[in-house]
């Protein structure tokens, strides 16, 4: 009994396998069932009571293991068989996730924005970003005008047919020398009339029209040549410039581009895309004159009015097709020159009366003269032309009152010296009447 209560006493006063009691140590030895004090026991004797204690105890300490065993593989099994904690997801799960059209069913705090919608915003910004790039003007009726243009060229009757850029060349000089005097004749054609133009050319021609024979030419006799073209003095040192730079860059032969072209003294944007059209065949630009800037403002082919020819052909290749450039200067010419005028334009026989948004549309005549009323003349009938829109005249027989006139510097002395005449007749007649006086 003794031993039992030693075994427990000890048992519950251990805290670890070494600790000091009363200054002496005192070792445990921890079986499964048993602890064993190795105080005051030598090495035999431990090892024969140990040894008795494992035969006492070793059914109980196998039905032990075995259960412990047991019970380790039922947790391995259970551990291999069990679902991990967390389930990986489907594919197909991953799909309806992923796609903007199905939506996951989650709580109102868990739910989110897919980042699906933040891309449809990105596509829909630039799909309205390429509708705006994609406007284009064009005139509503600019067709149906054209087409009457054409109908009213058809004769191809007018001065630029016969006398134009294209006309005033000689058609069996080389190559090189038709094209420089193609670049002349658009030289000599600014501000100037197709018939001036065509006369020039010819005495140029008769005289020698290339390359070294306008260079050994003074500038009198060149300037008696193209006399009376506009600015002829300033066109005569143009000609020698442009001459000389041609010889000396160029070989004789004019510039194939645009930008050559321009360089040239005297050379503008209009001569440089017609010489382009005539001289090498190439379509470039529009060539805009002053017809062509008139009518195209007066047809409404320009969004808004432009000011300059420069202005006019920018606007008109914004919309215009490629195709037409090359024909467009040529009608538009003719046009100008037989129908739509610069000054009171044949409204009436044109076939664009009806479309057009300047049609019947004239310039406010000329303010009549003040009549003198000494003048026995009675005003004539006005001579600036009447609009077909305009009230009819009132009929000969009805008598119109006359325009209100400012009385000038010798009728207001006439009428003076009429009523001073007066005053002194009727003193004179009083001083007759009452000569004794009241």
């Amino acid at each position: 009994m003794s031993s039992a209560k030693a075994r427990t006493f000890h048992i519950l006063k251990m805290i670890s396998p070494y600790f000091k009691q009363n200054g002496t140590t005192e070792t445990m030895i921890m079986t499964r069932n048993k602890s064993v004090s190795t105080r005051s026991m030598n090495l035999p004797a431990l090892k024969t009571k140990m040894s008795q204690e494992r035969d006492s105890t070793e059914p109980v300490v196998r039905v032990k293991e075995e259960s412990e065993d047991l019970s380790i593989s039922q947790v391995e099994k259970n551990r291999q068989s069990s679902p991990p904690a967390h389930p990986k997801v489907s594919p197909k799960t991953v799909c309806q996730r992923a796609s903007p059209a199905v939506q996951p069913e989650t709580n109102g705090a868990e739910q989110r924005s897919p980042p699906a919608r933040r891309r449809r915003g990105h596509v829909k910004a630039e799909y309205e970003e390429t509708e705006v790039k994609k406007e284009r003007w064009e005139p509503p009726d600019w067709r149906r005008q054209l087409d009457h243009i054409r109908e009213m060229r058809r004769g191809r009757d007018a001065p630029v047919d016969h006398m134009g850029a294209a006309k005033c060349f000689d058609p069996n000089a080389p190559p090189e020398v038709v094209r420089y005097q193609v670049l002349i004749s658009l030289m000599l054609s600014s501000q100037t009339k197709d018939q001036v133009t065509a006369a020039a050319m010819q005495k140029l021609r008769e005289h020698g029209l290339t390359v070294e024979g306008i260079l050994n030419t003074d500038d009198e006799t060149l300037g008696k040549l193209i006399y009376p073209v506009g600015f002829w003095r300033t066109k005569v040192k143009y000609i020698k410039q442009t001459t000389a730079v041609l010889q000396q860059e160029y070989g004789g032969d004019i510039p194939d581009s645009v930008a050559g072209l321009v360089r040239l003294p005297g050379v503008g944007p209009k001569m440089a895309h017609l010489a382009m059209s005539i001289a090498w065949k190439q379509v470039s630009g529009i060539g805009v004159d002053t017809h062509v800037h008139r009518i195209s403002n007066r047809l409404g082919w320009t969004r808004t009015e432009t000011k300059t020819p420069e202005d006019t052909r920018q606007a008109l290749e914004g919309w215009l097709p490629r195709e037409l450039w090359s024909e467009i200067n040529w009608l538009l010419v003719g046009f100008g020159q037989q129908v739509c005028l610069p000054v009171g334009p044949l409204c009436s026989l044109c076939l664009n009366q009806h479309c057009c948004p300047s049609a019947h549309r004239v310039s406010p005549g000329k303010r009549a003269g003040v009549i003198s009323p000494k003048s026995p003349r009675s005003p004539g009938p006005s001579r600036v032309k009447a609009d077909p829109h305009s009230p009819p005249a009132p009929p000969r027989d009805i008598k119109e009152e006359p325009l209100p006139s400012s009385p000038t510097a010798p009728a207001r002395r006439t009428r003076a010296r009429a009523a001073a005449s007066s005053r002194a007749a009727a003193a004179a007649g009083r001083g007759r009447a009452d000569p004794g006086g009241s």
